[in-house]
Formats: structure tokens, sequence, C-alpha cells
């Protein structure tokens, strides 16, 4: 890639490719390598900066890749490792950089070292790798502790030999012990795998779960006191040797983080200078659309990140929540917190979702440092929340007894072209459905039908980002608040002459003066900003 003066990672739009439901080169109705390879056009004409990929090793799939069962190997549901190299090569030469996934906080039990500590039985230095335990009461037929697993149910399961093991997620997917040298040692292995094939650097999952409190203490004795399974300190020194990992790469290889934490500042220190590049902001994500709390919100994390000199990343979707268009078009039944679901309080009004969505993806654009875009959140895609239950596969909807329906619905694949399924996923004469069946009235939908078409949400994005690219006061940096706008307006500026506002509020709102109008979310009258719309502006 070529030489820049500031890290790219600073200011980087980087696109999120769910790699199941983004392109079927091979016709099976499961997105791959191959539908990523033959689709590098279109991203570098949507003017993304980077790739992350979510898992594509090898894998029972029993949560969709998040169960890996050996990190040097391509599942061969996705391709070969000779064809990822083949897609980091020619995504290299469209300008784009890769960053694929890392699961370091769980392994598949399919693992081979599952497999081994299974083998091996009680006390064996293969059960060392992982988190075995005796169970409680007379016989150990009780779990070691009260903890739950993130998909339901407890977070432990009982082996033939009688011992325990502790999965934060599925059983399928047992946690790693992150306090064995050999577990440390491995995934360094793994990384300069990759980063030897040509990787940016590597997004990681569960990035604020890998060390656990090796007294394994009850959720129900904590005293307020550090978590004994989240955001732990200890994690902090895996990823500065991870860090120095990565410096030794040349091209600004990065990491960014999938860490859940309580406070900005437990945020920030993930990012510290030794530590990892980037962190998702969460906060940011389950923000409801209101303006109070979006400002506050933005100015916790500029402020917290400024203080170890990290740029701010803005997400507003992903593969693990609703999608935005749909949460914009209503409340939540309750605040949406760390490490849970979010629970609506009432059906989507989708044309209220897509005009909040418009607007707030004009906001996150022009924030001071980067972002991600979820696939077809340039698409305005919404939420499919009457997937019919038979084809719901998230192991969540099992997991929580049917009483959570999981989150198929934020990765039905995606439209390209056409008027019916598959929409161009696959090809018209693939051999299988979509994995996941899409909507029938998804054909406005799709990147052909709103291609060239100035009123899309695809040229929305296309027009945003370009601008981004183009003008020298967007990326990383600062802003400064223009205070003198009324309640539910959000206005700001950033050098040299931009401004953005965005109207939360329930009336028109007269622009500040301009010297141009540089992009809209929807219509501007009489110099008038309407409800849920934004606008960039020079000055």
């Amino acid at each position: 890639m070529p030489p820049t003066t500031t890290p790219w990672w600073r200011s980087a739009v980087i696109y999120q490719v769910y790699i199941r439901s983004f392109a079927d080169g091979n016709g099976d109705g499961v997105g791959d390598i191959a539908g990523i390879r033959s689709r590098l056009p279109y991203l570098k004409s949507l003017g993304v900066d980077a790739l992350w990929i979510n898992p594509w090793y090898t894998s029972p799939q029993a949560d969709h890749g998040y169960d890996v069962a050996d990190y040097r190997e391509i599942d061969p549901l996705f391709g070969t490792v000779a064809e990822a190299e083949q897609l980091i090569e020619e995504a290299h030469a469209h300008g784009i950089r890769i960053i694929p996934d890392i699961v370091p906080n769980h392994s598949s039990d399919q693992a081979a070292w599952f497999q081994q500590a299974l083998t091996a039985g009680p006390g064996s230095p293969e059960r060392e790798r992982y988190v075995f335990r005796a169970g409680r009461g007379p016989d150990g037929s009780l779990p070691p502790n009260d903890w739950d697993s993130r998909f339901g149910g407890p977070a432990w399961t009982r082996v033939p030999d009688g011992e325990w093991y502790l999965h934060l997620f599925t059983p399928q997917q047992p946690d790693l012990n992150w306090q064995h040298p050999e577990v440390h040692a491995e995934f360094e292995s793994v990384l300069r795998f990759w980063f030897d094939r040509g990787v940016d650097g590597f997004r990681i999952d569960v990035a604020h779960g890998l060390v656990k409190d090796p007294e394994l203490p009850d959720l129900a004795d904590r005293d307020g006191g550090a978590h004994p399974f989240w955001d732990r300190d200890e994690v902090h020194e895996i990823y500065r040797s991870w860090r120095k990992l990565a410096d030794e790469y040349p091209g600004d290889r990065s990491f960014v983080a999938e860490a859940w934490t309580d406070t900005p500042e437990r945020l920030a220190a993930y990012v510290r200078e030794d530590g990892l590049h980037t962190a998702f902001n969460f906060d940011f994500l389950m923000t409801d659309w209101d303006a109070k709390d979006l400002r506050a919100v933005i100015d916790d994390t500029l402020a917290m990140l400024g203080t170890v000199g990290a740029p701010a990343t803005w997400v507003m979707s992903n593969h693990d929540v609703m999608r935005h268009a749909s949460r914009y078009g209503r409340r939540a039944a309750k605040k949406w917190l760390a490490n849970e679901s979010y629970v609506p309080a009432s059906p989507a009004d989708l044309e209220l979702g897509t005009r909040r969505a418009r607007a707030a993806a004009l906001l996150t654009l022009a924030l001071p440092g980067g972002a991600y875009v979820y696939q077809g959140e340039e698409l305005g895609l919404p939420e499919i929340e009457d997937l019919p239950e038979a084809v719901l596969q998230d192991p969540v909807w099992e997991r929580s007894g049917h009483t959570e329906r999981g989150r198929d619905g934020c990765r039905v694949p995606i439209p390209w072209s056409g008027t019916t399924t598959p929409y161009g996923f696959s090809a018209a004469d693939a051999t299988a459905s979509p994995w996941l069946p899409q909507p029938a009235d998804w054909a406005p939908r799709t990147v052909a039908a709103q291609t060239g078409d100035p009123a899309s949400m695809l040229e929305l994005y296309r027009t945003a980002l370009r601008i981004r690219r183009e003008h020298p006061a967007l990326g990383d940096g600062t802003l400064t608040w223009l205070d003198d706008t009324p309640a539910g307006v959000l206005a700001f500026r950033r050098e040299p002459g931009f401004i953005c506002v965005v109207n939360l509020s329930t009336e028109p709102y007269q622009l500040p003066a301009h010297a141009s109008i540089l992009l809209t979310s929807g219509p501007v009258e009489d110099n008038r900003l309407a409800p849920d719309q934004a606008v960039w502006l020079t000055v």
C-alpha cells in the first residue's frame, strides 16, 4: 500500500463484510471469498479504505465461524488460503486493505487442542489450555459457579469424566485459558501467519473477555469490584505484546478491539499508545436518536480517547445488533446496556428510520476519527424481523429456549441486482437458495436499482465518502460545537471551512451562514433544514 504521513487507521472508513451474506461466488447459497473478489470494483467505487471480514477459518459453524477449529486454514465453505492470498493482493491493487477477524477468547470444541484435552483427562497439561474445573456439590454434579453463557443457559458443560469446562458462549466454544503461556505463543504465531500473507490488521473478537479471575467467584458474590470475566485489567498485557508484534511489520498494521466496557475511560485503556490502535465505539451505536444524548457520547468519547492520543472509531450497526434503520424508527423499551440485546418498544416506522439513518450517516462520517460501515447499510437495509422461526440459525434462538430470535435479522444476504431472490447475491442459475431468505420487496434496494439515483441511500454514501476523502477538514482531527443552536439541533465546525448540522428536533432549523451546501440527507428549502435531516456546509 502507498506510504502515508499519518497512519491510515486514524481516519479510515472500514466496510464490514459478513462473508456468508455478502456475495456467493459458487452458487451454494453462502457467501465466500470468490464473491468478495468479484465485488472489489463495487467496494472501490463506494470509496471505503479497508474491509473487515468476519471469520473465514475452518469451523463447524456452530456460531457461523466464531467457533474456530483451525486458525491457519480457510473453511472450504468460503474458499482456500490461496484464494485468501489472491483476495489480499487484488484488494491492495484496488487501494483497499484487508482486516480479518481473530477469535482469541475461545476455540471450537472440534479444535485439535480441545479434542486432546478431552482425551487426556483431568489434571493433564492439555486441559490447562482451557478452563476445566471440578463441579460443586457432594458428587460434583453442580457447575463450578453461577456464570451464565452470553447466549443463554449456564456457561459450563460437564464432560463424561466429571469435570466441567467454561464457555461464555455456546458449548461448542470452549474458553481458552489466557494464563497459559502456550495460548499466548499460539496466537502470536497465528498473527504472524496472516501478517506474513499480507493482511493489514485484525478485528479482535470479545477483546474484553480473555482474562478470567482465577478464583472463578460467583457473580452473585461480586461486591462492585472488577468483573470476574469482562474487561479485566490483565487483558492489556496481552495486547501490549500484540502491538509489539504488529509494529515489526511495515505498512501500519493495526488492531481494532471489540471491547464492551462500562465507561469511556475503560475503553480508552485498550487504545493507549502501547496497546491496540482503535476500538469500536459501542456507546455511540447504543445511543438513541436524541441530540442531547448523542452530543454527550461524542464529547465523552473524544475527551477520553484524547487523553491517550487515540482516534475515535464510529459505528452504527454490525452483525450482532439490530440494523440502525430499524432502531431509529422507534424507541427502545429499556436502556440498552453493554452485553445485552436491544429491546424495541414498538414496531419500526421504516420511513422515519430510513430518514434518520440518512442523517446519521452524515453525522457519523463528519465526526473526527474513523468509521465502520456494515454491509447493506449503504443500501438502507432494515432489520428483517419476520423471518420464519423454521429458518432461524443463530444459536441465541436455541440457547434462549426460543425466547430471543437472535441476530439473523441483520445477517440476511444483501441484494445486488434483479427483481426477485437471490437478487444477484448468487448467480441466477445457482444450485441453492440464499442461506437466509430475502424479502420479496427488496428489488428497489438492490445496488443496481440505487446506482445513479441521486435520491438513493447508496449514492448518498458514495458522495459522502468521496467528499470525506477529498475535504481536508474530514477524517482525524478535532471539532468545535456551534452552541447557538436550539435544543434538538447538533452543529459543529471542522477546520478548514466545514460545518455539519443535524436536526433532531421537530421544527425546521434555519441554517447558519455558509458559502455552499456540499451534501444534504434530504431537501433543504428556504435555507431551512427539516426535522431528521443533516447537511454538510462549506464556510
